[in-house]
């Protein structure tokens, strides 16, 4: 059987016990140390598929229920495949596979406006229950800020804007902010409430939108915090700060020269931006195709040799990057905790079959940042270089100064 000297191959760290179809058990024990994990193969159609196209038969397969873990989690399964892939094994057809999604990607990734919009309401336009079942109280989607590692997921979304904010250099009130891809408006809102900022928040997502507007409306801030169904590319006006959390992961490796000289024009002369997205430490690479096909279409993680340069292009100074290693896969632990606490209530929104897309979307995400090199990157961007002070010490005080404040109320 094919799947079964694939796995012959691949366990090379810990132990796979496999039941077939046909009720055989058969145990992968690789030479060296690593976790335990069982699964069980429901239909030969499942086995062929997983030989074949691991890449994306996975993830399906345990979406329609032809696999399944065996006395252990999806997590424990995933984790041994990923230690094992990491270490050098795997599918003998998985290179020629990744040699096409690379090719394919400039392809996958244009993401002209339209075709945004579309990608953008793919996943955010979700019933709005579902978002708020497993985020925190503010709904921030994108990666939690984690001095200790010890901090609660509420804790940590504060002190992520409160992180960010430092790098924008709130020196004086009533600042203007343009904040691209603002989500259910939390990082707007707040800089209103804790620096005195007037925020336009733009977006591509009607849902986000209309949340994003109550959610100022309730505050009372909608005379300094506006939100608008708006692609980047046609904003025109420049202002103090341009802020971007989470976002730049849709923009795609053709529009990087865009995205970039559209935030140099935003910026008056003295402006600061920051860029915050998710980003690979091994170099290019390509998009997963299961996490294309049902998650992030038009997505991709960069490397920060593909961000840069565009950055250079573009006249723009990079005057601070930063790296945040763990910081999301503890994020999306806190995540993958509250949505099996509630997962009958998301059951009842959707249906099982998204509850296993989601559950593997979030296991797989958690062991890509823990085992597979993705991380966080922090870009500050100036037009000038002598527009901020000489050393970081303003933005550790910036910290310092809130860090005493009660927790906001979301």
């Amino acid at each position: 059987m094919l799947f079964d000297r694939i796995l012959s191959r691949l366990i090379q760290r810990g132990t796979l016990t496999v039941r077939y179809p046909d009720g055989r058990i058969l145990e992968y024990r690789g030479a060296a140390e690593g976790p335990s994990a069982g699964l069980e193969v429901r239909t030969k159609r499942a086995a062929w598929r997983l030989s074949t196209n691991p890449t994306l038969a996975f993830g399906e397969e345990y979406m329609d229920g032809n696999i399944a873990p065996m006395g252990c989690s999806l997590y424990d399964v995933a984790e041994l495949m990923v230690l094992n892939l990491a270490d050098g094994g795997g599918h003998p057809g998985e290179a020629l596979m990744e040699k096409v999604r690379w090719l394919r990607r400039r392809f996958d990734q244009l993401n002209p406006a339209s075709r945004s919009r579309r990608n953008v309401a793919h996943h955010y336009d979700l019933n709005g229950r579902l978002y708020a079942l497993f985020l925190d109280r503010d709904r921030q989607y994108s990666c939690a800020y984690f001095p200790t590692g010890n901090e609660t997921l509420e804790e940590a979304q504060l002190l992520k804007k409160r992180h960010i904010a430092s790098k924008l250099n709130f020196d004086r009130p009533e600042l203007e902010v343009l904040d691209i891809g603002c989500g259910w408006g939390g990082m707007a809102l707040h800089l209103a409430r804790e620096h005195g900022a007037r925020v336009t928040g733009i977006t591509l997502s009607t849902e986000q939108l209309e949340v994003a507007r109550s959610r100022a409306a309730e505050a009372g801030l909608s005379d300094r915090v506006k939100f608008e169904l708006m692609d980047y590319r046609d904003w025109k006006r420049p202002v103090d700060r341009v802020v971007s959390v989470g976002m730049f992961e849709h923009v795609g490796i053709d529009h990087y020269k865009t995205f970039f000289r559209t935030v140099k024009g935003a910026l008056k002369e003295d402006g600061v931006a920051l860029i915050h997205a998710i980003g690979r430490s091994d170099g290019p690479g390509s998009t997963n195709a299961w996490i294309s096909k049902y998650i992030f279409p038009g997505g991709y993680s960069p490397a920060l040799s593909e961000v840069l340069p565009a950055v250079e292009k573009s006249g723009l100074w990079a005057t601070d990057i930063e790296v945040l290693r763990l910081h999301y896969a503890h994020t999306i632990a806190h995540w993958r905790r509250r949505f099996a606490a509630n997962r009958d209530a998301i059951q009842s929104l959707y249906d099982e079959r998204f509850c296993r897309m989601f559950e593997f979307y979030l296991v797989g995400s958690e062991l890509t940042f823990r085992h597979w090199g993705h991380m966080n990157w922090q870009i500050q961007l100036t037009r000038k270089v002598d527009t901020l002070p000489l050393s970081r010490d303003y933005m550790l005080e910036a910290e310092r100064r809130v860090a005493e404040q009660p927790r906001e109320d979301a």
